[in-house]
């Protein structure tokens, strides 16, 4: 016989319409209410999914005593502080994050899935996932700004990473970190080229792993180094040979002039 579902109107947003639905579709919930919390409901196996009033985030239980956080479009400009240290998947999709500074997840040990999917991010700070090496399993930043991909921010991951859909640009410094990175190398695979400095020769589009196997973009680059400084150091030599020339050319005027001066002078009688 399915539960009585007790029904209290959590607040007038659309999230919490949709909650109220699913409290309705779903006759094993309960609803309830919570000091600490805006609104719970509880699973009929004893599971319970709670809204911190907070930042809007969602915490449901799991089976195992983990937790599972979601954050999906509230608005977040920043990781919210003080998730907690059970937390096992962490869902912060579809907001405003542009970046993450070291330490963003501190004290999330336990936490094996990330998704950072559909924000801004275009700058991940060295340290930001510092803690999460022997946990993490999956990281989602997918549909964000990043051009590429810093070893010390990404140092010690383990994880298959979805890194598909970012504006990647294909450089020398890409090249080098790629070998630096412990992550899944499959996850490698997914970062197509956007731009590149292989200028006209179709790089964009291409992936990068693939790129890479027949271009040496630090090569192009030390190439481009190289005529660089051919071309400074014909300048400079110019402009010591101007510079001699007009000197010399100068000191003969001089020279002339005194010479002349010296003639007119009459000679002294003996």
């Amino acid at each position: 016989m399915p539960r009585n579902v007790g029904v209290l109107l959590p607040s007038s947003s659309v999230v919490d319409s949709l909650w109220m639905l699913l409290v309705l579709l779903r006759p094993g919930l309960v609803m309830t209410s919570s000091p600490s919390t805006k609104a719970l409901w509880r699973h009929g196996d004893g599971g319970a999914v709670t809204k911190d009033a907070n930042n809007g985030c969602y915490h449901s239980e799991l089976p195992d005593g983990g937790l599972t956080v979601r954050c999906s479009g509230v608005g977040l400009t920043q990781v919210p502080p003080g998730l907690p240290n059970h937390t096992i998947h962490l869902y912060l999709d579809n907001n405003h994050l542009s970046s993450l500074p070291a330490d963003s997840f501190s004290g999330l040990t336990l936490l094996s899935q990330l998704d950072l999917s559909h924000n801004q991010l275009s700058l991940l700070e060295a340290g930001c996932f510092r803690g999460l090496s022997s946990s993490l399993r999956f990281l989602d930043v997918s549909s964000n700004q990043l051009s590429t991909l810093d070893p010390a921010a990404l140092r010690g991951l383990r994880a298959h990473a979805n890194l598909t859909h970012n504006p990647w640009h294909c450089d020398c410094k890409l090249q080098v970190s790629m070998p630096q990175l412990d992550l899944d190398p499959s996850s490698l695979a997914e970062v197509v080229c956007h731009t590149s400095d292989l200028h006209g020769l179709g790089a964009v589009g291409m992936p990068f792993v693939l790129l890479a196997e027949d271009w040496d973009l630090c090569l192009s680059l030390r190439r481009t180094t190289d005529v660089a400084m051919l071309v400074t150091m014909f300048l400079w030599f110019s402009m010591v040979i101007s510079y001699l020339v007009y000197y010399v050319r100068h000191n003969q005027e001089d020279a002339r002039r005194h010479m002349e001066y010296l003639k007119s002078l009459p000679s002294r009688q003996v």
